[in-house]
């Protein structure tokens, strides 16, 4: 699965302006970043009266809008999925997941903080928490940088999450669930579809084949 890693903090303690610098970082080394911000409160991302807030009213479960450059889709849920759920299904093809919030989540965490805003940082090792941004004098157990130090925090996210990392060419998943491959498995998935699939009409050599299988029926 990608790597996720979590930014988290107090409300207002900067995080999405952290982030805006971050994440051309990372980009700039050549990395292809997904990004996820939680909302607890629940969003809506449609306005009344918009064609497609029509077909949503209408009983689409699923709607998109779709231009030459870009694919928004609004998608019912039964329920909140699972942080890696979300990566598994729409950021796979990402080399990292950096998400805002998620602070109950067990993936790596790093936090923003300001002592002006929350007199306590909200983490501790129980948290999963990997390293501390802020410039108030704190010791903490957990490597530290100061707002500034940008690249110092991309430094550390690189060299933990990311260099040395094997980018996986195949993804299946049982109901939502990425199910994890070694890579003797990997390669022999692929070469049986891939072998299979290049005996029917119409087969070209592609860069991407995909496959939903549905075993059983909707009730």
């Amino acid at each position: 699965m990608v790597p996720i890693v979590s930014i988290v903090g107090a409300s207002n303690s900067g995080k999405t302006t952290f982030l805006e610098k971050l994440i051309p970082e990372l980009v700039g080394r050549g990395y292809r970043v997904g990004a996820i911000k939680h909302d607890v409160h629940g969003f809506e991302m449609d306005r009344e009266g918009k064609d497609t807030w029509k077909l949503k009213k209408a009983g689409a479960q699923t709607v998109s809008i779709s231009s030459p450059s870009r694919i928004g889709s609004i998608r019912e849920t039964e329920g909140e999925l699972g942080l890696d759920e979300i990566a598994a299904r729409y950021f796979w093809s990402e080399d990292i997941l950096i998400t805002e919030g998620f602070k109950r989540a067990r993936f790596p965490k790093v936090e923003i903080f300001r002592s002006a805003i929350e007199p306590e940082p909200i983490c501790g090792p129980a948290d999963n928490l990997a390293a501390l941004v802020t410039d108030d004098p704190l010791e903490v157990d957990v490597p530290r940088f100061s707002f500034a130090d940008i690249t110092g925090v991309a430094d550390f996210i690189e060299e933990r999450f990311l260099r040395g990392r094997r980018k996986r060419r195949a993804l299946v998943q049982l109901d939502g669930k990425q199910l994890p491959m070694k890579d003797f498995v990997e390669d022999f998935v692929i070469g049986g579809i891939e072998g299979m699939l290049s005996s029917l009409r119409g087969w070209e050599k592609p860069k991407t084949i995909t496959v939903h299988i549905r075993l059983e029926e909707d009730d």
